[in-house]
């Protein structure tokens, strides 16, 4: 909360002319009569109206300092801000093809594909970063931004699904994932421009080909790191029966390695190789610590006046004060 006119707080100086006034100056111009000895008064009890004789006073001040605290305007922040924050932009591509059911991570390569870039999206608190996720297709899910809250939400449809159900084409499109990010990418400011892509498999379809995605990231000044995940060897695999159930088989783990560490290094980036969920894990530890460059954030604050309960208070009290003054508290020359 800030105030739009603080330079009303200043009236609490009148306060002190008042508060002088009241003491030392009133008391002087009160009816008053002698008597040659007050000793048959000092051990009366005093009454309720003595005991709350200056509460008139005190609540003429109550009001007072809420009108003043109303004229100053609380208010909260207002409208669009811009600042500038140390940041980099980043989209993450995500394979979603069937392999990535494979039972050689926790729960599977794609769940903890997503837990791992969940929690990596957590710590990169001022970075721009979006989603692509892609099978024998590819599409955003979420574009750059730094609403992180509404880009994790977005995570809890990484599945596998699309392709199972024949929504979208199964395969490993690379190049169409890549080329996807590098379309969310290619307009950014940022001097650091990253796609982190993530696959268990081999390109074997899509319309553009991994290395000419490659290049086209080098042109526009956008690094790859790339990942490799699965273990090596065989890994289990959950397989649907058409009668319905699963029956769980040994699939082998085909990653194309070379054509990873080509990607990666057509534009100066690095590969990756995860065996596991702490090795994803490390990965994604290393990838936060890359190079920060300034962005610009844009936010929105809604605009709420609060000077209204501090107007009703200074009401409430000077009602209160003009009739206690005119019945209980009433005095009379």
């Amino acid at each position: 909360m800030y105030f739009a006119y603080p330079a009303f707080f200043l009236l609490f100086l009148l306060l002190i002319p008042y508060i002088m006034w009241y003491f030392f100056i009133r008391p002087k111009k009160e009816p008053s009569f002698k008597t040659a000895s007050v000793g048959a008064y000092i051990n009366i009890p005093k009454t309720v109206r003595q005991r709350f004789c200056h509460l008139p006073a005190i609540l003429h001040v109550v009001a007072f300092s809420m009108l003043v605290v109303a004229l100053a305007r609380p208010q909260s922040t207002t409208a669009w801000n811009k600042t500038e924050v140390e940041g980099i932009d980043i989209m993450l591509a995500m394979d979603i093809s069937t392999s990535m059911l494979a039972m050689d991570f926790e729960p599977n390569r794609v769940e903890a594909a997503r837990n791992v870039a969940a929690e990596f999206v957590n710590k990169q608190k001022n970075d721009n970063i979006g989603l692509t996720i892609f099978s024998g297709e590819a599409f955003t899910q979420c574009p750059l931004t730094t609403d992180h809250g509404a880009l994790l939400q977005m995570f809890q449809n990484i599945s596998c699904d699309l392709p199972a159900t024949g929504m979208i084409e199964d395969g490993t499109a690379i190049g169409m994932g890549i080329a996807n990010a590098i379309n969310r990418l290619k307009n950014s400011n940022a001097k650091s421009k990253v796609i982190i892509l993530l696959t268990d498999g081999s390109n074997n379809t899509g319309e553009i080909s991994p290395l000419t995605a490659a290049e086209m990231a080098k042109t526009l000044g956008i690094r790859i790191y790339t990942i490799g995940i699965g273990k090596n060897g065989n890994a289990k695999y959950p397989y649907t029966l058409p009668g319905g159930g699963v029956q769980y088989i040994n699939i082998p783990v085909e990653i194309d390695t070379q054509l990873l560490k080509e990607i990666a290094a057509t534009t100066n980036g690095k590969f990756y190789r995860a065996k596991n969920n702490d090795e994803l894990q490390k990965i994604y530890n290393d990838i936060s610590k890359l190079e920060k460059s300034k962005i610009s954030v844009t936010n929105y604050s809604a605009h709420y006046e609060y000077f209204q309960p501090f107007l009703l208070i200074c009401v409430i009290v000077l009602l209160l004060e003009l009739f206690l003054s005119n019945t209980l508290l009433k005095i009379i020359p």
